[in-house]
């Protein structure tokens, strides 16, 4: 009994400080896919709502997505991490981001006892894209606008915004956009307290393969020219990085394959992942 109350009590001085601010978080990897992640997600989401965080959750799905290429036999292939998207590609982009797993976050969110909103980046043009440049790679969207009118909308409802990392064109198509781009301007736009990427790693490693707890943003660069952050990594530090300079006041990588990651990060000194922050 003693240690849960010590765990509240660490938590206090979080929960006062965070109320009323904006969390911006991507949702993928493991925590989307086990059963028992999906619903202790849900749990944290709702937690965080009724101690007065607003969070704003933004998805992947690329696992799901070519489970289902595969079974309608439709070949894919990737450029430089992004998922070439032909028509046919988009097609099935679009119906499991905006149908499959936007319900399903949404659904799961309501069994928690929270009360959620599926969008995709498209409605309300949320996001707004044009083709990306010098790679020929289909229908993938660089965000050349963020209008986050309908986001506020849903928030101050009293609902959490689940959102599809599609946008619209304005040649009229629709394109498919990388989730952590995704959240990263969407956090950007409304200045939010954290950007918060779930991975399927500890966070950030050094030299040694040893998480990092905490980065400033020189360290980061300076781990990203030695060599130490690469593969994978190296696209969501940069996100990160990308966050600070828009005005995010701080970033994580947590390891979303732990249970209840979001509320140990958030609400214990120690946190589970790696926070990356201003040079201050």
């Amino acid at each position: 009994m003693t240690g849960q109350i010590e765990i509240l009590l660490e938590a206090l001085p979080y929960i006062k400080r965070f109320a009323g601010s904006t969390f911006v978080i991507k949702y993928g990897g493991a925590a989307m896919e086990q059963e028992d992640l999906k619903k202790e997600f849900a749990q944290d989401v709702v937690l965080l709502r009724y101690v007065g965080i607003n969070p704003i959750i933004v998805h992947g799905g690329g696992p799901q997505i070519e489970k289902l290429l595969t079974r309608l036999e439709i070949p894919t292939r990737f450029v430089d991490g992004l998922r070439v998207t032909d028509e046919a590609t988009l097609e099935v982009v679009e119906m499991v981001l905006s149908g499959s797993i936007n319900k399903e976050i949404v659904s799961q969110i309501h069994a928690a006892g929270g009360q959620a909103v599926g969008i995709s980046g498209k409605d309300g043009k949320l996001l707004v894209a044009e083709k990306v440049k010098d790679k020929d790679i289909g229908f993938v969207g660089e965000i050349v606008g963020v209008n986050i009118r309908v986001v506020k909308d849903i928030a101050e409802a009293g609902f959490v915004p689940v959102i599809a990392p599609l946008a619209s064109g304005e040649d009229g198509h629709t394109y498919n956009i990388n989730a952590d781009t995704a959240a990263g301007a969407i956090a950007q736009t409304l200045r939010a307290e954290k950007l918060i990427l779930l991975t399927d790693v500890p966070g950030v490693l050094d030299a040694e393969l040893k998480p990092i707890s905490m980065l400033r943003r020189d360290e980061a660069r300076d781990l990203m020219n030695a060599g130490t952050i690469r593969g994978g990594m190296i696209p969501k530090v940069k996100c990160c990085l990308d966050a600070l300079h828009g005005g995010v006041k701080k970033t994580h990588i947590l390891d979303g394959r732990i249970a209840h990651a979001l509320l140990l990060e958030i609400f214990t000194n120690a946190g589970v992942g790696t926070q990356i922050a201003g040079d201050e």
